[in-house]
């Protein structure tokens, strides 16, 4: 990097944030591109935490770090778009157990190819080795701060 670059004199959480936003912003314009125009990144996070046999609306909430009540606005917001529905819980009891609809089975398939692409295009374009480098970098990062608890990617933006 040259020193006269305004990026060599950047505070790490800023450029870190900087690239988040941009990779993140390309992946929402494509996704938009395939017909997704009507989910946030923030939807996507649900969709991971629920994957596989679905949560009770306070497991959601543990998974991504928020409220009770913004995670219950998430789910009844995508429950009405479609995406998720809620069914009896197999312990049995009041409990409700949100799970995946095909509609996000296939937002997500959708999802995972768009991101395939965009990492095989950075890998292209920076370069694999340098790839490998800040994936290795930025996992040795979070194990510092985090050690073997991964931190929720709580939906804020």
């Amino acid at each position: 990097m040259h020193p006269d670059d305004p990026l060599a004199r950047t505070e790490l959480t800023f450029v870190l944030g900087m690239a988040f936003q941009l990779v993140v912003a390309e992946f929402v314009r494509r996704l938009d591109a395939e017909g997704y125009a009507d989910l946030r990144p923030a939807h996507g996070a649900v969709f991971q935490a629920l994957r596989g046999r679905g949560a009770t609306s306070t497991e959601l909430a543990e998974r991504l770090g928020v409220t009770k009540q913004a995670a219950g606005q998430m789910v009844a917001d995508l429950e009405q778009r479609g995406y998720l529905r809620r069914v009896d819980h197999p312990d049995g009891g009041r409990r409700r157990l949100v799970v995946l609809t095909s509609k996000a089975d296939e937002h997500m398939a959708v999802a995972g190819q768009v991101l395939y692409k965009l990492e095989a295009e950075l890998s292209a374009r920076l370069g694999e080795e340098n790839l490998l480098q800040l994936r290795t970098g930025l996992s040795q990062l979070i194990r510092e701060f985090a050690g073997a608890d991964l931190p929720p990617l709580r939906p804020a933006w």
